[in-house]
């Protein structure tokens, strides 16, 4: 009979039809670049590459949760080059929120830092996506030798913050173990941040000069694979 064909023939096609892939339901964060709060010691070149290096830092550090889900700084960029920021230039809670929004995070980062001759700050902000409020504010305060350690440190106090699963004890415990220089960290955000300006070739020998120098730097490594392709 006809239906007992058509039934036969919507049968072949669910089964034909590959299941859609499964909804990524882990919570979404996305970071922003830090605000230099005022900062002297370094050149000021070192304290533009911290803005977008801490950045890219703490991303990092938070992606280590597989718990959560980072939203790439590329697409933060993107969006931020769509829209209007107003006078100042600067973001704020709302206006975090709409880029939260936009990328389908559910929490947003704002951070800023403060360097006053080795004596440094790290400061973040947790935004609700969904009611534009800042529901924690975070800060973590050292040595500018303890940098990698501080982002460590932030990552986890931002976590626990957003009332969300942190990493296991054990695992922690590996990321405070890493013992990384403040020029470390410093050679690795000017390359992130000639990398940003296009400068891919001084890129290379920045996060090149890392691997070498601090071959335990596997961040750096990574950057370096992606620029060589």
């Amino acid at each position: 009979m006809r239906w007992r064909s058509l039934f036969a023939l919507g049968m072949a096609a669910a089964l034909a039809t590959p299941p859609a892939a499964a909804q990524d339901t882990r919570p979404g964060i996305g970071v922003l670049s830090f605000e230099n709060g005022g900062s002297y010691g370094l050149e000021s070149e070192d304290y533009d590459a911290f803005e977008v290096g801490l950045q890219q830092m703490l991303i990092t550090e938070l992606a280590i949760n597989t718990d959560l889900r980072l939203v790439d700084r590329g697409r933060i960029q993107e969006v931020l080059g769509e829209i209007d920021l107003g006078a100042s230039g600067k973001v704020d809670a709302n206006t975090a929120a709409r880029i939260g929004k936009i990328v389908g995070a559910k929490y947003m980062i704002l951070g800023g830092f403060i360097d006053w001759y080795s004596d440094l700050r790290f400061d973040a902000r947790i935004v609700e996506v969904e009611t534009s409020e800042i529901m924690q504010a975070k800060f973590v305060r050292g040595k500018r030798e303890d940098m990698f350690d501080m982002v460590v440190e932030l990552a986890d106090q931002i976590t626990r913050g957003a009332e969300l699963e942190p990493l296991s004890k054990s695992l922690m415990n590996e990321r405070k173990d890493i013992k990384l220089s403040d020029e470390a960290v410093r050679l690795y955000t000017k390359g992130i941040l000639y990398q940003d300006r296009g400068d891919t070739e001084r890129a290379i020998e920045l996060f090149s000069q890392v691997t070498r120098e601090f071959p335990d730097y596997t961040a750096a490594r990574e950057a370096l694979r992606q620029l060589r392709g």
